[in-house]
């Protein structure tokens, strides 16, 4: 019998419970369970509705006992930077507040005033973006000091639905690093800075890698579910999950295309240097204490919003046809301006940029659209032209994964525009990655490069040619 392995993969809309497994030398996934994933207004705040995904998390685990399946395993992961703030009774202090809510507003400007921004970057090596926790916290202190007072336990997102399954807390590495409080060089919280800040060091917890084995299940939860299981740290940052999961390894810039778009490279010490301060990359921790060389690009969250604009009346696949239709429409946004973090409507601020930049205003759904993914694909050219500036070196092939990669049109657009052969897939990149750093903690796989070999093997990726069409 194989040994079964549940990825819980929660993004911004959605989240699934994948179960994986080796067969035959290759591994093998099957969707139990999917549930919805929303920012809703709490009070004042935008905010995740923890308590009702950690239930989904129940939901689809007794799904496998409807469906006679005993996992071995579970591991979570989803996005970066939030997090909870728990008493001294372990009650959480706030909801989970999302990083698209405005209270960072002027805050990272209010923490370059006590540490400079090289400083940081030379520090942390993360990229500057006003929602990372740091400004988060310090948010906080700010406007609720009474809080942080209160505070016993940092948790980020996944730390906490661990801590509900085992009892057990800890900070996971990968996510850790998001918070632009860990030292890119020590691996440790940086106690230089939190100090500087005033945020009290011993809320937070210790950091444990990718491939530790947390524990098993709490005796209140294996008696509500009626079956134990262990519970095993992936990377529990989605695109450090989905980076395992990248198959062109070789020469190869990596895009993990979802609500955010995050294209780099993997290395193995961290690029502190001036020119990647400049061009804002990040170095976020990787499985094996590798580096996620990357810089944060808006990413399909744009096309997520203009579908929800024109409510709903086109799916993404007609979008994409319509766009196609659009051919003769040219005008690029920068899809990085805050301006599209959370508009009120996205079709408005595309429309408004335009106009702003003196360029063709979209009028259709077609060339909204098109915009929006001519504009993605310049962004990238961009970011691989400043990875091989930093590198000083040439890449020859884009490895795109996620659910991004679905997108054709997309993918012979990166092609063309970057002049590099694009991989596109595998689409499930999170959960695989997620599943392989559980198999290798269990001795299923030995190692990382392994783990990619049986990838490459177990899932279509296809391949796209640049035509020579370069977007103007």
């Amino acid at each position: 019998m194989p040994r079964y392995s549940i990825a819980v993969d929660i993004g911004a809309s959605s989240g699934r419970l994948i179960l994986g497994y080796l067969e035959d030398g290759l591994l093998k996934l099957e969707e139990i369970h999917r549930f919805e994933n929303k920012i809703v207004k709490k009070g004042d705040s935008f905010c995740w509705e923890a308590d009702k995904l950690f239930q989904e998390i129940k939901n689809g685990l007794k799904k496998c006992v409807e469906l006679g399946i005993q996992p071995d395993s579970i591991g979570i992961d989803t996005w970066a930077v939030d997090f909870l703030l728990l008493d001294e009774n372990n009650q959480p202090l706030t909801e989970a507040v999302s990083y698209r809510d405005p209270r960072t507003d002027g805050m990272m400007e209010e923490v370059f005033e006590l540490f400079s921004k090289e400083r940081l970057y030379l520090e942390t090596g993360i990229q500057f973006q006003k929602f990372n926790t740091i400004y988060q916290l310090f948010s906080i202190k700010k406007n609720n000091p009474e809080i942080l007072e209160k505070a016993k336990s940092f948790l980020m997102i996944p730390d906490y639905f661990n801590y509900l399954l085992t009892g057990k807390k800890a900070n996971e590495y990968t996510n850790a690093t998001s918070t632009q409080l860990v030292n890119a060089f020590t691996k440790h919280w940086d106690v230089q800075i939190l100090d500087v800040l005033g945020i009290n060091k011993e809320m937070f917890q210790e950091i444990k890698t990718p491939k530790t084995i947390l524990g098993t299940l709490s005796k209140e939860l294996v008696s509500e579910l009626g079956f134990d299981l262990q519970v095993i740290l992936p990377a529990t940052h989605d695109t450090g999950s989905a980076v395992i999961a990248v198959p062109e390894e070789d020469e190869s810039i990596y895009i993990s295309s979802g609500t955010w778009s995050l294209i780099g490279v993997e290395n193995y010490f961290p690029i502190c240097v001036t020119k990647a301060l400049d061009y804002n990359f990040t170095n976020e921790g990787g499985i094996d204490y590798q580096y996620r060389f990357l810089k944060n690009i808006m990413g399909l969250w744009m096309i997520q919003e203009v579908k929800r604009n024109y409510n709903d009346e086109y799916s993404f696949a007609q979008l994409v046809d319509l766009a196609r239709e659009a051919r003769d429409y040219k005008a690029i946004v920068n899809v990085n301006d805050d301006r599209f973090l959370k508009p009120e409507n996205m079709i408005d601020a595309i429309m408004n940029y335009c106009i702003e930049t003196q360029q063709q205003v979209p009028n259709t759904p077609g060339e909204v659209a098109k915009c929006v993914f001519d504009s993605l694909a310049v962004s990238y050219q961009e970011a691989v032209s400043e990875i091989e500036e930093i590198f000083e070196k040439k890449f020859t092939k884009i490895n795109v994964i996620g659910g991004g990669c679905q997108n054709e049109m997309l993918n012979q657009l990166i092609a063309d525009v970057t002049n590099k052969e694009v991989f596109a897939g595998p689409v499930e990149a999170t959960a695989i990655g997620n599943i392989a750093a559980q198999l290798m903690a269990l001795g299923e796989i030995n190692d990382i490069k392994e783990a990619r070999s049986i990838i490459k093997d177990s899932f279509e990726v296809k391949k796209y040619l640049p035509a020579q069409q370069v977007i103007s």
